[in-house]
């Protein structure tokens, strides 16, 4: 065993909101200190925080889908076409409900909704490491999550506060056995981001490999294999339905939505840009710095994905990390969003947080209250720059 390890402990009752609450109320915390850096990083620029979270980047182009629907395309001087069809449509869905019955606008509309999203998204995080490793570790594990560098992107008017809140409660259900909620979850997560599938996957592998358990066992309970089967038959629906209505709308078939990702210059290649991209770092000084640092981050990645395997994290977590992970790294473009990729995958901070919760509570403390001031420095200089998260 190595020093990362721990035994799996019995699973417990459901989190209820005074179980989480240390953990909301950390996480709370933590994403209050990085919007008062991001504040004050901003107006030394003269920049408006407001418009860094809810009116730049990937941020427009929901508002604009919340407000004017799909169609809208961008052609650039190089010949690429950059269509909102790209975007899954349950954000800007919720963006157009909220200013529906609000006062807001459908950018602060879609602010409500991250910040919504990212508190559900923490007790999901917490609902399932309290679940598979305890309390103590469930707190940590969402701390890890919020003091994360990229952590800055889940006050904004971004899909991944959405998409980890759908994904962390769907694979709640799935260990608890609550295969219907499990299954409606990931087709609503399939409906937020094109990762929706590792949810799905997750689902699909964890029924089956419990239909193969049970095979020559007498049907005892054929109401649970009912819903597990209509678990596997749900959660593929809602990315399943948006890739072939684009599909549909583009007049190109089940395939459109590829030709339309391929307008963004992504794809799934295999990790083989994102090679060269580390490659040619090391062709000047001090590029090839950050070069190794990739590297050392791709190095650690792996690691804690070991170790999860090693620790034997339930399969449905370790099936999820894996199509996160090896999506966000495979992806061949936008590698500087890779970091906000990689943000849904939290089965990953597990053995950090088994590791945190072993130590005393003064000292985890100051461990995460350290992270959390460079997190916040950095979210405040990363939105503060240039190029988008």
């Amino acid at each position: 065993m190595t020093d990362l390890e721990t035994p799996v402990v019995p699973p417990r009752a459901g989190p209820g909101g005074r179980r989480a609450a240390p953990a909301l109320l950390g996480y709370a915390a933590v994403r209050a200190l990085g919007l008062v850096a991001l504040a004050v990083w901003s107006a030394a620029r003269d920049k408006s925080p407001h418009q860094l979270l809810s009116a730049r980047w990937d941020s427009l182009w929901y508002t604009r889908i919340a407000e004017f629907g799909y169609g809208h395309e961008v052609r650039l001087p190089n010949g690429d076409v950059h269509s909102n069809l790209a975007f899954f449509p349950l954000l800007p869905w919720l963006e157009r409900a909220v200013a529906a019955v609000t006062p807001l606008s459908y950018a602060d509309a879609g602010l409500l909704v991250s910040v919504l999203a990212s508190l559900a998204a923490a007790w999901g995080i917490f609902a399932v490491a309290d679940h598979v490793y305890g309390g103590r570790a469930g707190i940590c594990a969402v701390l890890l999550w919020a003091v994360l560098p990229v952590g800055i992107v889940q006050s904004m008017a971004y899909s991944e506060s959405l998409f980890t809140a759908l994904a962390a409660w769907s694979l709640y259900a799935v260990l608890t056995g609550r295969w219907l909620t499990a299954g409606l979850l990931a087709s609503l997560a399939g409906l937020t981001r094109p990762v929706g599938a590792a949810v799905v996957a997750a689902v699909w592998v964890t029924a089956i490999a419990s239909f193969v358990r049970e095979r020559g066992v007498p049907a005892r309970d054929s109401a649970l294999r009912l819903r597990r089967a209509l678990a596997m038959l749900v959660a593929p629906l809602g990315a399943g339905g948006y890739v072939l209505w684009v599909g549909h709308r583009t007049g190109k078939g089940p395939l459109g939505y590829l030709d339309v990702q391929a307008g963004w210059r992504n794809g799934f290649d295999g990790g083989y840009a994102f090679a060269r991209f580390v490659a040619d770092k090391f062709t000047s000084f001090p590029s090839a710095l950050a070069g190794t640092a990739l590297i050392i981050g791709v190095g650690l990645l792996i690691w804690l994905y070991v170790i999860c395997v090693r620790q034997r994290q339930p399969l449905p977590l370790l099936v999820y990390a894996g199509v996160v992970t090896a999506l966000a790294l495979c992806a061949s473009s936008y590698f500087g969003s890779k970091p906000r990729l990689l943000l849904p995958a939290f089965p990953l901070l597990l053995p950090l947080a088994l590791a945190l919760a072993r130590l005393r509570t003064s000292r985890s403390a100051w461990v995460l209250g350290g992270v959390a001031l460079a997190s916040a420095a950095y979210g405040a200089f990363w939105l503060n720059g240039s190029g988008p998260p």
